[in-house]
């Protein structure tokens, strides 16, 4: 078949992305472990190895992987779990296969590929079961308690105390000790449901978002002598905080990024704001000048 020179190179196109996502998903069913969630990976890398080919017949050429995509979802994947790296993979191929549509009336098989990718591959990934997903219930309790609670007692203290060594000194103590309280109650909780989740596990995935995110709300008081600058360092690190996990969520687990969001930095950064002014009031009434 003659093809157009706009239809031939959408058709090369989208065969660099096929042989790409193969060299991706043989490479994560090696390193696997589950033979189950390896043979889904293995199942997906043939389907595309054969929508290669089927494009090939018609641009007659063979064409490259692109490797720096196949080295950065490789080591995403190695990184922040498996389930992500292919779904947060899975998304840039769905703006491809939108272009399939406009290749359908040159090519029958396109729609036939399309249909495929977006029925048979997605109920293949959705089988996809990662431990880091189990508990990320977990880790959404130590990083909410900890971005409300520190980023509430950082605005009071800021206002209050006014000296950054104190103020970290007090979000240091007030952190640790809510960590282990938070991850004490994590494990309780945990033990007393009927889940296959491991208290223990579970305790210390939680343990571990909250010392990470006090650490990461604090550390600012400890490099700048400026307060209100380092309060304004310590929101915005709540706020990319939130982000960046909320969007990992999104992407994993099929869920809206903007709703969790924003119900996340409205409760972090609302009771900021309201401890601040608290702060600002109670060392107005005792009178404490630091």
């Amino acid at each position: 078949m003659q093809l157009t020179e706009d239809i031939r190179k959408k058709v090369l196109l989208f065969q660099q992305t096929e042989i790409t996502e193969y060299h991706i998903y043989k490479r994560l069913a090696k390193k696997v472990k589950s033979p189950e969630n390896a043979k889904i990976l293995d199942q997906i890398a043939e389907d595309e190895l054969r929508h290669y080919n089927g494009w090939k017949q018609y641009s007659m050429e063979e064409v490259q992987p692109r490797w720096f995509f196949v080295w950065f979802y490789y080591l995403v994947s190695m990184l922040f779990g498996f389930t992500f790296g292919v779904k947060l993979m899975e998304q840039g191929e769905q703006a491809a296969q939108g272009n399939y549509e406009t290749v359908a009336n040159e090519i029958p098989e396109a729609a036939k590929y399309q249909h495929e990718e977006n029925v048979h591959e997605e109920q293949l990934i959705n089988m996809l079961d990662e431990e880091r997903l189990q508990y990320a219930g977990s880790v959404v309790l130590g990083l909410n308690d900890a971005l409300v609670e520190l980023t509430g007692a950082l605005a009071g203290l800021t206002l209050a105390l006014q000296n950054v060594k104190l103020i970290a000194l007090s979000g240091l103590i007030t952190g640790i000790a809510a960590s282990m309280s938070m991850a004490a109650s994590e494990y309780l909780s945990t033990r007393s449901e009927n889940t296959s989740k491991q208290p223990v596990r579970a305790a210390i995935y939680t343990g571990i978002a909250y010392i990470v995110t006090v650490t990461l709300l604090v550390l600012p008081y400890l490099l700048f002598e400026n307060y209100y600058l380092d309060l304004a360092i310590a929101l915005t690190t709540a706020v990319i905080i939130i982000a960046v996990f909320n969007y990992y969520i999104s992407v994993a687990k099929g869920e809206s990024f903007r709703e969790r969001f924003v119900e996340m930095a409205g409760l972090s950064l609302g009771v900021a704001l309201f401890s601040f002014v608290i702060g600002y009031f109670i060392r107005i009434w005792l009178g404490i000048e630091v």
